[in-house]
């Protein structure tokens, strides 16, 4: 009968143990984050949040799974000229607020095919008012709900976050709660509708989504956020190449100049040569840098941030 050695066999496992943790040591914090996600965080897709023009519009929910407390949460709506784009193409786009520990709502809304302009700003509004709504289910801190999209999503980003009750687009869903965000983070979203219905801006997306409506120019009037500027807004943060041929950059400097004469807090972050999005890593990495920033400084998220990751 054999006999082991329990020294021999110390010595044989010990090998083993010291490359096995010295694999984990070598894991950065993102491959760590990465292979660690799905257990801190659940998701829940395609929940109903309103029907309209007999549709139901959903939307997906990332929820961190043992919050102890209300975390930041990040309203996504997604880009296609408010005629094409799903809110599944916009998933890699949530990533950044998942690994800072917040929660992150992502956005279906109708579409010029299902329903013309005011029906998209209509649907976002709606959407915020059911995440207010469900802010105990899920663990959103309604001091902190952050509205965000590019392109048309950055335009209902601040059509969400600007537009006042008194304009009359939150029927589709009426409420008593205040629908009030506390920051937006506007990546080249339009501002003045009305600029791209016709002459040397014309954009056909956006004349497809006005549709042939009697007052087309009343109706992009009433839908571009320039015309809600005023001093009671929360803090925007906008992103814009200067060479962008789809949403004119002007649009960009027109917001940052009103929102300064306002008095309103803001911070145009410009991409020199950048186009309508697909921005170089390196600028893509300045960018989130000054978008964390500017969300630490009027959300007050600093601690909490680094609290989530020293909790990982």
């Amino acid at each position: 009968m054999l006999k082991f050695n329990s020294r021999f066999v110390f010595a044989l496992i010990l090998p083993l143990l010291i490359i096995n943790d010295s694999a984990l040591a070598q894991l950065s914090d993102t491959a760590s984050w990465t292979s660690t996600v799905q257990l801190d965080y659940s998701s829940t897709p395609n929940i109903t949040y309103l029907k309209a023009n007999n549709v139901q519009l959903k939307l997906d929910v990332y929820a961190p799974r043992n919050a102890e407390e209300p975390v930041p949460t990040l309203i996504y709506f997604h880009g296609g000229g408010w005629i094409i784009g799903a809110k599944e193409k916009s998933v890699l786009r949530l990533l950044p607020y998942l690994e800072m520990g917040w929660a992150v709502v992502n956005v279906q809304y109708r579409l010029a095919n299902i329903s013309p302009a005011p029906a998209a700003v209509e649907d976002c509004l709606c959407a915020l008012r059911w995440v207010i709504r469900n802010a105990d289910q899920y663990g959103f801190d309604t001091n902190k709900l952050v509205v965000s999209g590019g392109s048309a999503g950055g335009h209902l980003a601040l059509t969400t976050g600007m537009i006042p009750a008194s304009a009359g687009f939150d029927r589709q869903c009426p409420g008593k709660e205040e629908l009030k965000v506390a920051a937006i983070v506007n990546w080249y979203g339009i501002t003045d509708v009305e600029d791209l219905l016709e002459g040397e801006n014309l954009q056909y997306y956006a004349v497809q989504w006005i549709g042939s409506r009697i007052n087309p120019r009343k109706i992009a009037e009433r839908v571009s956020p320039l015309n809600y500027v005023r001093n009671d807004l929360p803090p925007v943060i906008t992103i814009h190449g200067d060479a962008d041929t789809l949403v004119p950059y002007s649009h960009a400097i027109q917001l940052h100049q009103k929102l300064e004469r306002a008095k309103v807090p803001n911070e145009l972050i410009t991409v020199p040569g950048g186009g309508h999005g697909n921005f170089t890593k390196s600028e893509m990495l300045r960018i989130y840098k000054a978008i964390r920033e500017f969300l630490n400084i009027h959300l007050h998220t600093g601690n909490n941030q680094e609290q989530q990751k020293s909790d990982r």
